[in-house]
């Protein structure tokens, strides 16, 4: 009995156990997708007749087992890359997916497409947007207003989608002008022209809004772009500019009211940050706005008949020049100063003699901006004065009366030390107009090597006995 329950427990493991397997070999294992996906780009647009792909730019991060993964949609569109992408577990990839409407196009208007993202067990559903519209709608076109004494024109075409167009041509035509221009207009960029305007053209139109067409050809299509021109009412008021100076620029606008009305003029001046810093208004303007790196000056009056209204802006650009000049001159003169191991500097005053010679003090400022060793300070004196052999400061090492030389010695000076060394000359025969001394020399040891520098040279006016002059 016990061998029989016991045969009947094998028997049921063994059925389990084979049924078991078998649900394994019909039903594999699987594994959901994990991925992430984030999308680069934005702004896609679809321009129906230009046949141009749009482009999505994704990174995808694979969460799961590394696996190989196929981009489809059931949408009518064709998906590019068609190829399979191997994306290993925990590794992030940049992928661009090129969509193309395959068959009848859908009408304008924003598309939300559903793709698919499949491996070899399951896949995962997105949606990509995007725009469709026709060729005319991904620009405006538009000018400034004119009146009738304007002589030129800004006209200005704008590119409203994140689209490339390389080597347009655009026709612009209009009661005021007709011009015809060839360029690339990159993804929401806005390009200008100035048109010249002849004033005959529109002499006989009446004030308001006329109509601008812009004829873009691009990649073989044609489209046609409606903007506005606005032609200002204008009353008998003459306006004069003149402009005069270069270093000292001086613009004068001034506005005539020939008519029988008041008239409300209005003057708009454009400068930089840069040149308002150096330039006065006379009157003063009503309203300052300020535009990135423009600042724009506005004037607002009321001009009688037989009035004249006059603004005068004046740049005076020598300010900033001398500004420049004397910021030059202090990096220099900074920069030779804290390069400078070892000052010396020589100085010149009159002396009262009771002989009633001739005499001058000399006076030599020492000055070690680093540690400096074994100073060797050595002056000249001209040929024809005298040494008064009476000294202030440290008295000289020696004295070669024959050379007319003084030389003074020490042994160091610690950075910032400073030493004054003075000597009185005199001369029996008088001295007029300037006379010139020769320059100090100092030679001294800085780390093991031999320097050399020379002071100022002195001057003395005889005529002007009290200011000694230096340079």
């Amino acid at each position: 009995m016990k061998n029989s329950k016991k045969k009947d427990l094998m028997r049921l493991i063994l059925i389990v156990g084979l049924f078991s397997i078998l649900l394994i070999s019909i039903f594999p294992l699987v594994s959901a997708v994990d991925l992430t996906i984030e999308k680069k780009s934005s702004d896609e647009v679809y321009i129906k007749s230009l046949g141009k792909p749009i482009y999505f730019d994704l990174s995808i991060t694979n969460n799961g087992a590394s696996d190989s993964f196929e981009f489809y949609n059931l949408m009518g569109f064709t998906m590019l890359p068609a190829e399979k992408i191997s994306i290993d577990s925990g590794e992030t990839k940049d992928i661009r997916l090129e969509i193309f409407p395959i068959g009848e196009i859908p009408e304008s208007g924003f598309y939300a497409l559903t793709y698919y993202i499949k491996d070899r067990n399951s896949q995962i559903e997105g949606t990509l947007l995007f725009k469709i519209i026709s060729l005319k709608e991904a620009f405006v076109v538009g000018s400034d207003d004119i009146d009738i004494e304007s002589s030129s024109i800004e006209v200005f075409i704008k590119n409203l989608e994140n689209v490339d167009f390389e080597n347009m041509k655009v026709k612009f035509t209009s009661p005021f002008f007709d011009i015809e221009k060839s360029f690339s207009l990159d993804a929401k960029e806005t390009e200008k022209f100035t048109v010249s305007l002849d004033k005959e053209d529109f002499r006989e139109l009446t004030a308001g809004f006329y109509t601008v067409v812009a004829t873009v050809e691009a990649n073989d299509e044609i489209a046609e772009v409606s903007g506005i021109v606005r032609f200002v009412e204008k009353n008998i008021v003459t306006t004069t500019k003149s402009d005069i100076g270069f270093f000292v620029n001086t613009k004068i606008i001034e506005k005539k009211n020939e008519g029988n009305l008041v008239e409300e003029s209005e003057t708009v001046i454009k400068k930089n940050i840069v040149s308002r810093l150096f330039t006065t208004f006379n009157p003063e303007p009503n309203l300052v706005e300020r535009e990135g790196m423009n600042v724009y000056y506005t004037w607002i009056s009321e001009v009688r008949p037989g009035e004249t209204y006059k603004i005068t802006v004046r740049t005076n650009w020598f300010f900033p020049f001398l500004i420049i000049l004397l910021l030059v001159a202090i990096v220099i003169l900074v920069k030779q100063y804290t390069g400078t191991d070892f000052v010396l500097r020589k100085k010149v005053s009159f002396v009262k003699a009771k002989g009633g010679e001739f005499a001058l003090k000399v006076s030599l400022f020492v000055n070690a901006k680093k540690y400096v060793e074994r100073v060797n300070i050595i002056d000249s004196l001209p040929s024809l004065v005298e040494l008064y052999e009476r000294f202030g400061g440290d008295a000289p090492s020696k004295i070669d009366k024959k050379n007319k030389r003084i030389e003074w010695n020490f042994e160091k000076l610690q950075p910032g030390e400073t030493r004054v060394l003075s000597y009185i000359i005199y001369s029996k025969v008088g001295v007029l107009g300037k006379f010139a001394l020769p320059t100090a020399r100092a030679i001294y040891e800085k780390e093991g090597e031999i320097h050399e520098t020379e002071s100022n040279r002195a001057f003395f006016v005889a005529d002007q006995i009290s200011k000694p002059i230096e340079e």
